[in-house]
């Protein structure tokens, strides 16, 4: 107890910012919903005109290779393609949501929930800064295997 006469509570701050975490992953979990919402839209649509008049919009060339990527992979949407994204998109989106409230409310399990989350994340983080390592080394190797240019 403080002087005077107001209690203060240790946790006060810990709450405040696992309330914030709680409000990421809500958002992480409606932007998710979104992006289920737009693959319904696209079922039985020609996915490869949408995306080159996206690209028209972006005034992004076609001929450009990105964007023959882009379309290829347009055109390669199918409609069990597009209700398993959103599926996938809703079972995530359902765990943001229910990670949101368990961080929110303060519950043990959200913490473990959200600690398991936050560690397959520096592992995919960890695969990736190996990968730029073994990316610079064989361009290195590479580059020094080359004979001098005169």
């Amino acid at each position: 107890m403080r002087q005077d006469g107001k209690t203060t509570d240790p946790h006060r701050n810990q709450r405040r910012v696992l309330r914030a975490v709680a409000a990421l992953e809500f958002f992480k979990g409606v932007f998710v919903v979104l992006m289920g919402v737009c693959a319904i839209a696209l079922v039985h649509k020609d996915a490869w005109l949408i995306a080159e008049s996206l690209l028209a919009r972006l005034h992004i060339s076609t001929d450009r290779r990105s964007a023959q990527i882009f379309l290829d992979f347009a055109d390669s949407v199918t409609d069990a393609r597009l209700w398993a994204a959103v599926r996938i998109a809703f079972a995530y989106a359902a765990l943001r949501f229910t990670e949101a409230y368990g961080l929110w409310k303060a519950r043990t399990w959200a913490e473990w929930v959200a600690f398991v989350s936050g560690a397959l994340l520096l592992g995919n983080l960890a695969i990736v800064c190996y990968m730029l390592y073994v990316i610079l080394q064989n361009r290195r190797e590479r580059r020094n295997a080359m004979p001098p240019s005169q």
